[in-house]
């Protein structure tokens, strides 16, 4: 027993330097942590109205209080107001979470973030005014604050998160400023507003946000001229769906945005989005084809998975990385061409690809995580451009089948690399021959075939202009379908960026 007591005794010793010091110093009620000479409001369970100074000083040394931490008032059901001053530029996550007896806030002029829940469930809440330098919303900001009948966004704001007004169930008014370029999904779900909009497509500001109410089969959508982005689930599951027109204004297609629009045949992506978010087309069954834009660099995580009518697929000179399981149980795609621009393949990015009879990897790729081609039953050929293995990480079972059968497929190599592929184990258990039968890929750029991208291609697409020649397609570099001064400076980039596989 004695030994027990002593045992806990020393543990309580040891922990009371870490409680002591969860916090910094308290003044007048206060609590702060201190990063050099700025101070942060930290956890107290604090009541009724509390002031906050724009500075503290402590021990003879003045501090200047510039944000309030991560739930520093979490659940203080008892506080009634606060005041903050315009020393805070910053408010954390969950840092008012659960404040029920908030009725107001004045959120001030210094402050340029707010954090993730910093006002969720303050159901209190019936007004607040967001700071003219507040530039971004996050995930749940004021989600559950049923009090709240109306909010006004500062043109300061550009981002605001997913979810951030959900189950605001009082909120009838939402003014969304055009400096807005970001909207999450489901960011004003269960709100009055929402509620009292027409069936059909919901506009958000200047984004595509929703599809309310039941869509009719055989629906076809043409987004208005100035919608600026397509927002995360925003026709989630719509399998009515079979078309839709998206104007060159929209710049991304958030996450999900067309999850499930088994009745998609076709869509028409422009060059002027530049992002496409995880999962957007998955289970898209009725795709057979899509033209991905060259302004596109980055294939993101499931955007395709499980388009089991996908039998082609482009994949731009744009693109340096293919996501996780970006293709992921595309049974209908039968051959895959992955440009030399690509430096990166997630893991399970092929995956269950049943149909797939032959992939063409360039030389630039740096990185295939595992499992990337596992289970492509159907794979015979892979033509593999990688000069040196030492230079590529590589994942386990790239190539894996499970119990089937590697005799009948065929790894092509450069020659004099066969001997590297037969002794990495990453490559040779899943090949029933390794050939040298390859020569060295044309690099992105060498528009007069001299195996070389140097000053001569661009006199070589000067020429074409001038020539008016435009059979090639070697020179349209930036893949615009237009030989122009455009592809004079891509090419350019391409040699100053010393980036020519």
């Amino acid at each position: 027993m004695k030994q027990f007591i002593k045992t806990n005794l020393l543990l309580l010793a040891l922990l009371l330097p870490t409680l002591t010091y969860a916090y910094g110093f308290e003044v007048d009620g206060i609590y702060y942590k201190i990063n050099g000479n700025e101070a942060a409001v930290s956890y107290n369970a604090y009541s009724g109205s509390v002031v906050i100074p724009a500075t503290v000083t402590y021990s003879g040394t003045t501090y200047s209080v510039t944000s309030i931490g991560d739930e520093a008032f979490y659940g203080c059901t008892g506080l009634t107001n606060i005041v903050i001053p315009n020393s805070v530029n910053s408010i954390g996550d969950e840092a008012f979470y659960g404040c029920t007896g908030l009725t107001n806030i004045v959120i001030p002029n210094s402050v340029t973030s707010l954090g993730y829940r910093a006002f969720g469930s303050c159901k209190g809440l019936t007004s607040i005014n967001i700071g003219n330098s507040v530039t971004s919303i996050s995930d749940e900001a004021f989600s559950g604050c049923t009090g709240l009948t109306s909010i006004n966004i500062p043109n300061s704001v550009t981002s605001i998160g997913s979810w951030a007004f959900s189950d605001c169930t009082g909120l009838m008014s939402i003014v969304i400023p055009n400096s807005v370029t970001s909207l999450g999904g489901r960011a004003f779900h269960n709100t009055a507003w929402y509620k009292n909009q027409p069936d059909g497509l919901v506009y958000a500001g200047l984004f595509a946000y929703a599809y309310k109410g039941a869509m009719p089969s055989g629906t076809s959508i043409a987004l208005k001229e100035g919608t600026l982005g397509i927002a995360k689930i925003a026709f989630y599951y719509c399998r009515g769906l079979t078309s839709i027109v998206i104007p060159n204004s929209v710049t991304f297609i958030d996450g999900q945005a067309f999850h499930g629009c088994s009745s998609l045949t076709s869509i028409n992506i422009p060059n002027s989005v530049t992002t496409i978010g995880y999962r957007a087309f998955e289970g898209c069954t009725g795709l057979t084809s899509i033209n991905i834009p060259n302004s596109v660099t980055s294939i993101d995580s499931g955007v395709f998975g499980g388009c089991t009518g996908l039998t082609s697929i482009n994949i731009p000179n744009s693109v340096t990385i293919i996501d996780n399981g970006a293709f992921t149980g595309c049974s209908g795609l039968t051959s895959i061409n992955i440009p030399n621009s690509v430096t990166s393949i997630g893991s399970w990015a092929f995956s269950d690809c049943t149909g797939l009879m032959s992939i063409v990897i360039p030389n630039s790729v740096t990185s295939i995580d595992g499992w990337a081609f596992a289970y492509c039953s159907g794979l015979t050929d892979v033509y593999c451009y990688i000069a040196d293995l030492s230079r590529i990480s590589s994942g386990n079972k790239q190539f894996y089948l499970g119990k089937g059968d590697y005799s009948g497929r065929a790894l092509h190599v450069l020659q004099g690399t066969a001997d590297a592929y037969r002794a990495d184990e990453n490559w040779y258990p899943y090949f029933g021959k390794i050939v040298e039968d390859l020569m060295p890929e044309t690099p992105f750029g060498d528009v007069n075939g001299d195996r070389e991208v140097n000053i001569a291609d661009v006199n070589a697409v000067v020429n074409m202009i001038l020539g008016g020649n435009d059979d090639t397609t070697a020179a349209d570099v930036n893949g615009d379908d237009e030989i122009n001064i455009a592809d004079i400076n891509a090419l350019i980039d391409i040699i100053l960026s010393g980036n020519m596989n």
